[in-house]
């Protein structure tokens, strides 16, 4: 007997998915277990297994189409089984669970208000794969002729004009009666409104880029932002790991493996950081599982280094490094980019003194790491050369308050201006 195979939800936030392969094709054999599709979701592109066996006897939704979670992917089951009928049959069962709309009673004595209403136009699911569309707009707004064909508004003279020097009059401003081309627009063009024609391209926003700004949105303007900044001398660190790679070549860490490290170990010195908003509730968690922001094309990803106070430099350089490669490959399954106590965006890479970042839901406070600067600093009293770093905390206002942040940063900078403290013999 036919089986209905539907959209699965496979992320927590997932609300639709866009098939981005079909491993089969209608009339194929399928086995339970089989690759089915690869499945686009707000996060990544994972793999659909078959769960029944069967012959694919529907494909419900494209390759590069979107549908809802929950709607039909595919049909499976016997060779021959009237597929119509099925799909018939689960239209009438969603038509019934469908709530009925309240039948609305004018007040006695008035006449029924008539109201106007057009059926908009379905819009068709559009496929994730980046599909563009560029306008031109000419500076003229062209007119129509008698015979319905499109002209510009000119002179006889400006038009013989222009066909004798190749000048296109859709790039041209008239200036005569009514926007008219006239003869001292041709002879005053200098191709300069060539540069000037308006232009765009339009592109289809993906699943993922629909998660990020909706949930980014949801915190910023639910969530009571507050920021601290923080500026720490360098030296120390740039020492230490220039010694560390030395030690451990051919492996090496990075200063955003130091920074994570760093903040790791101040979460555990200050749990109310490490804590998350639940309304009726806030939860302060004793694991620490430090979210490590990552760019890619479609947005922002944050992995999560688990347990990252109890793991070597080595190792979280390891985790961050391979989790930026799944990132870009979309190859990051829901285990790796769930459950994170605290976030670092670390823009300081690209070359970005400082900045603020938007805290990610559902962690207390994020971390903007900006970049090691050269600059004069004061030291015992004399100006001399040397590094800084700039890092901004921003805070959740309902569980962190600003003694509690300001304490952290300090025990950050503590550790990053002391790499010996942060280091130990077991953390390389």
């Amino acid at each position: 007997m036919a089986e209905i195979v539907r959209m699965p939800k496979l992320s927590d936030t997932m609300t639709e998915g866009v098939v981005a392969e079909w491993h089969k094709k209608v009339g194929d054999e399928v086995k339970s277990g089989e690759l089915l599709a690869e499945i686009e979701t707000d996060k990544a592109t994972m793999e659909f297994e078959s769960f029944q066996d069967g012959v694919l006897l529907h494909i419900g939704v494209d390759k590069g189409k979107s549908a809802p979670v929950d709607s039909i992917l595919a049909i499976l089951g016997e060779k021959g089984e009237d597929v119509e009928k099925i799909l018939k049959e689960d239209n009438e069962s969603a038509a019934k669970e469908e709530p009925k709309e309240e039948k609305k009673t004018e007040p006695a004595g008035e006449e029924p208000k008539k109201e106007a209403a057009t059926a908009a136009p379905e819009k068709s699911a559009a496929p994730v794969a980046e599909k563009t569309k560029e306008s031109a707009r000419p500076a003229a707004a062209p007119i129509l002729s008698d015979n319905g064909s499109e002209r510009v508004k000119a002179s006889p003279l400006a038009r013989k004009l222009a066909e004798d020097r190749g000048i296109n009059m859709n790039v041209l401003r008239g200036t005569g009666e009514g926007g008219r081309i006239v003869k001292r627009d041709i002879e005053n063009y200098r191709g300069a409104a060539i540069a000037g024609v308006e232009s765009y391209e339009d592109r289809e926003v993906s699943q993922m880029r629909k998660t990020i700004a909706r949930r980014l949105s949801e915190s910023k303007f639910e969530a009571p932002h507050f920021y601290l900044t923080i500026e720490m001398d360098m030296e120390p660190a740039v020492a230490a790991r220039e010694s560390i790679n030395a030690a451990i070549k051919p492996a090496k860490i990075s200063f955003n493996d130091l920074v994570v490290k760093a903040a790791a170990m101040a979460l555990r010195k200050h749990p109310q950081v490490n804590a998350s908003w639940h309304g009726d509730y806030m939860r302060f968690n004793k694991h620490i599982h430090v979210g490590v922001a990552v760019a890619v094309d479609e947005g922002l990803l944050v992995p999560v280094v688990r347990f990252a106070d109890g793991k070597t430099l080595t190792q979280i350089g390891d985790e961050v490094r391979d989790f930026a490669v799944k990132a870009r490959n979309k190859k990051l399954q829901p285990q790796d980019w769930e459950g994170n106590t605290f976030t670092i965006s670390n823009l300081g890479m690209f070359g970005i003194d400082e900045f603020t970042a938007i805290i990610n839901p559902p962690d207390a406070c994020i971390m903007a790491v900006g970049a090691i600067v050269d600059k004069p600093v004061v030291k015992n009293g004399q100006v001399v050369p040397g590094k800084t770093m700039k890092v901004t905390l921003s805070c959740d206002h309902r569980i962190v308050d600003g003694a509690v942040g300001s304490a952290f940063l300090q025990t950050f900078r503590t550790y990053m201006e002391n790499p010996v403290v942060l280091l130990g013999e077991h953390n390389i």
